[in-house]
């Protein structure tokens, strides 16, 4: 299919452009006094995703999000929604962008997903080798769980001595997530952050069982107007790398929901792509959030699309050398407004029921007032009391001074 040049219906400024950004991922009010399942849920649906990691400098990747939005939630609220056993789950666990919890109603459009697994496509190759060259010991795998319910790895593997580090996992391990990705098993519960495997019709409800399943472009629709309503304001590659779709499938969807005007062509000041919205939307005249993102906050977990939108360059450094790290390892942006305006290195010290800032490195363009530095220790205070800690300023610097004056 040649390459979509929609003619553009409107244009916005790069400020309106930030401000469709930021009320669709759900900074757009005071953080509610107390969070109940309602908020919780409510949120999910807005974002779509929220990405799983094992880093845990401060607490895990998927909780990180909704406090950022929230406010001090109790994060048992998700837990119970992505690993109930009851009718409160509301969550399931697939590869979304990148290991993720998803709202249920996903479920069949990710279906596709699946069954490219099955055939060896769309998973890391190690995993499609593996899916090639161990079908015993997957058959084996699968009539264990459909035999004894929900199982982790630990409890079948074979293997002597301890792990290694990364993908060095037992041969049973890799064909339980092998089983995952071809959607013939999913996660039951975490205990820690261990993952429990079981078949999908004892974990998920019935109604998401047996739902439809869409074709393929109309699940690729799906996931497209649901990363676009996520977004806000989004270019073709960003809307593919919501879910981490394909090139060539995203703009054969993308077509469609252009002409039946699902989305609607956009200009933004400063891009050189084409960049769609839902319907006609309404710009907020401003918007006045603070928050610290995690770096797998679906606000900034593009990196292109971070530094276009907000002009701030932002890289992971967990695996750089400390000695090579411009930043620090766990780095957090911190939103005032509508801006990035600085950097925080932050870690929680629990056995010193600290929340440690390491470093602070304000933006060169910014502007840090009495107004941004009091939101910044606000911002910090929250942060620390959802995690049960007290801040202390590790650091020293003409920011952590102010703070520390205050």
């Amino acid at each position: 299919m040649s390459a979509i040049a929609p003619a553009v219906q409107r244009r916005f400024s790069l400020a309106q452009a930030r401000r469709l950004a930021l009320q669709a991922q759900g900074f757009t009010s005071r953080s509610p006094a107390r969070v109940d399942r309602g908020h919780l849920r409510r949120l999910i649906e807005r974002l779509g995703v929220l990405q799983i990691d094992s880093v845990n400098a401060l607490a895990r990747a998927h909780y990180l999000p909704l406090q950022a939005r929230l406010g001090g939630y109790p994060s048992a609220l998700l837990d119970e929604a992505a690993w109930s056993t009851n009718r409160q789950r509301a969550l399931f666990e697939h590869w979304g962008h990148e290991a993720s919890l998803m709202p249920l109603s996903l479920y069949p459009a990710m279906r596709w997903r699946m069954q490219r697994a099955r055939e060896g496509l769309g998973i890391y190759k190690h995993l499609a080798r593996f899916g090639e060259s161990h079908r015993d010991l997957i058959g084996q795998v699968l009539r264990h769980v459909e035999r004894d319910g929900a199982i982790r790895a630990g409890a079948i593997t074979t293997r002597e001595g301890p792990a290694g580090q990364w993908w060095d996992w037992s041969e049973e391990k890799t064909a339980l997530e092998w089983l995952f990705a071809a959607g013939e098993v999913t996660v039951a519960r975490r205990v820690g952050f261990e993952r429990y495997y079981d078949l999908p019709e004892r974990v998920l409800p019935r109604r998401v069982i047996e739902a439809p399943t869409p074709s393929p472009l109309e699940a690729h629709r799906t996931l497209l107007t649901r990363a676009a309503r996520a977004m806000g304001v989004a270019t073709e590659r960003d809307l593919r790398d919501y879910y981490r779709l394909t090139p060539t499938a995203t703009r054969d969807a993308l077509a469609t929901l252009i002409e039946d005007a699902t989305l609607t062509p956009v200009g933004v000041e400063g891009w050189r792509e084409t960049a769609y919205v839902v319907g006609n939307p309404r710009v907020p005249r401003r918007l006045a959030a603070d928050a610290l993102l995690s770096p797998f906050d679906s606000l900034i977990w593009y990196r292109e699309r971070t530094e276009r939108l907000f002009g701030f360059r932002y890289r992971l450094e967990f695996y750089v050398p400390a000695h090579q790290r411009v930043y620090g390892y766990y780095v957090m942006p911190f939103l005032h407004h509508e801006r990035l305006i600085a950097r925080l290195d932050l870690r929680a010290r629990r056995r010193e029921g600290s929340l440690a800032v390491l470093a602070i490195h304000p933006e060169p363009e910014a502007t840090f007032d009495d107004a941004a530095v009091a939101a910044l220790a606000e911002t910090l205070d929250r942060l620390a009391d959802w995690l049960g800690l007290d801040v202390c300023l590790a650091c020293e610097s003409p920011l952590s001074q102010q703070l520390r004056s205050r």
